[in-house]
């Protein structure tokens, strides 16, 4: 059963994700996405991967919750960035990803942060083969340190 709920976390990780995309290439609402994505895409396949067993309340947390904690995520990465890039310089699904991560990482701390690390590297290896998945993992590893300094220590 834990493994049946871990890969339901992962597909709504994934899903949020790719309903972040969505939203900035499309300006559509993040209610008109979610129920799009309930309706739609979260009964079948996306990008080829069967995400019918997401679990929807992860996904609509992990949507809203990135789009209402945004102006907080967005400074914390733009840090994390090298002098004189921005993160609209970065692709958007790299911003999808950092975004769902780094709200991940700060607002569900229920969640050990080694697994929001380990999801969010896994979603970036299967968009990217370049270097995005290791940027991903040390923006992620940053806000561990942040924002988890008590937990980082004892399993880093």
């Amino acid at each position: 059963m834990a493994q049946k709920d871990n890969r339901a976390r992962s597909l709504a990780r994934l899903a949020a994700v790719q309903a972040l995309y969505q939203m900035e290439a499309t300006s559509a609402g993040v209610e008109t996405v979610i129920l799009e994505f309930e309706a739609h895409r979260l009964g079948g396949d996306l990008d080829g991967v069967g995400i019918h067993e997401a679990d929807s309340t992860l996904f609509g947390e992990l949507v809203r919750g990135v789009v209402g904690a945004q102006r907080r995520i967005d400074p914390f990465i733009e840090r994390q960035l090298a002098e004189k890039w921005t993160l609209s310089r970065l692709d958007a699904t790299a911003r999808a990803i950092l975004r769902a991560g780094v709200y991940e990482m700060t607002m569900r701390p229920e969640t050990p942060f080694k697994v929001v690390i380990d999801e969010y590297v896994e979603i970036a290896n299967a968009f990217f083969g370049g270097p995005e998945p290791q940027f991903i993992n040390a923006v992620l590893d940053a806000a561990a340190r942040e924002t988890r300094s008590d937990e980082f220590a004892q399993g880093a």
